[in-house]
């Protein structure tokens, strides 16, 4: 039985998660059909460009994300302190980047008079989009409803394109987050579609390697702030370098004709986040398969499932062996 994705989603425990949705018809989202030998390759941008603008609108950054050819990866950081500080004309403003509110909202963003007996109706509808905002559910709903509209038409079809519900899973630690991201960024590299993350086009590693060139970092991906915890930046706790060189020699690795490993010059992080060479690389090569629930540290673990209510901690004997 599908769990309800309150039921998932704890901001308590942690901000970060991983969604993934699957094309539901044999048809591919991307990539050339086996079958029909028709190729579908652009719409890799469409779903790209589509996601980086709701990361602009929504109160959420994108900290990795790969286009593949039935399937999308992302993980997200929802920035719920972000969303409650937004003005109500912020939220309202916001809101009408995507979606064309209601007349009051439109009169209220335009500077219109709102009369006393509108403020409680125009109140209640700024929380409901200040709610929806830093909800997960909101921004897979706003990524996937178009591009299957755009899909559709473009096949000359109806009916569903995306199987019923995205799947999301909380990453409720460091070493969690770093694995998820690297697992996401060498999808096109385990499923053979490139050799090297620099080539692997419409993914964040690809993103972040073309701006590191120029001594930069994506304006539209959380960036890379360091080792030092500073309050007053947002962002994922490592150095750039050190991720990149960690995505490299990992996808070495994975190559059939390359017996590669990680090197004393990559493993800087893994060294942090105390995760053995071996260990590192079943993790990022079946992420997917290993983990279908929450991921993190036992003790992240059984505090996330005690806020959420749950009897049983999912997931606990993979992330006691990998994460313990």
């Amino acid at each position: 039985m599908a769990i309800p994705r309150k039921n998932v989603v704890s901001l308590t425990d942690t901000p970060y998660y991983h969604c993934v949705s699957r094309c539901v018809r044999r048809a591919y989202l991307c990539g050339t059909d086996q079958y029909t030998g028709r190729s579908y390759e652009h719409r890799r941008g469409w779903v790209e460009k589509r996601m980086l603008l709701l990361s602009q609108v929504y109160a959420m950054d994108i900290c990795a994300y790969a286009v593949m050819s039935n399937h999308v990866h992302i993980v997200l950081r929802v920035d719920d302190e972000k969303v409650k500080n937004w003005t109500s004309i912020e939220v309202v403003e916001q809101w009408h980047k995507l979606f064309k509110g209601t007349l009051l909202t439109q009169r209220y963003v335009q500077g219109g008079v709102v009369e006393p007996y509108e403020l409680a109706a125009l109140n209640e509808c700024i929380e409901v989009y200040r709610q929806r905002l830093s909800d997960i559910s909101w921004f897979m709903r706003s990524l996937n409803e178009p591009i299957a509209r755009q899909a559709n038409k473009e096949d000359g079809c109806s009916g569903r394109f995306w199987e019923g519900r995205f799947k999301s899973q909380a990453l409720l630690d460091e070493a969690a987050i770093i694995a998820c991201m690297v697992y996401v960024d060498l999808n096109p590299i385990r499923a053979k579609m490139v050799q090297t993350p620099e080539n692997s086009r419409h993914t964040s590693i690809h993103r972040r390697i073309k701006a590191a060139r120029n001594k930069t970092q994506p304006r539209d991906l959380l960036p890379f702030i360091g080792n030092k915890h500073i309050a007053a930046l947002k962002g994922l706790a490592f150095h750039l370098k050190d991720y990149v060189e960690l995505v490299d020699q990992t996808g070495r690795c994975l190559r059939n004709d390359k017996r590669g490993f990680i090197s004393d010059q990559a493993a800087n992080i893994l060294t942090r986040l105390n995760i053995a060479g071996d260990d590192w690389l079943s993790i990022t090569n079946e992420f997917g398969r290993l983990f279908t629930g929450p991921v993190g540290s036992v003790q992240q673990l059984s505090t996330y499932s005690e806020h959420l209510s749950r009897r049983r901690r999912p997931c606990v004997r993979a992330c006691q062996q990998w994460f313990g």
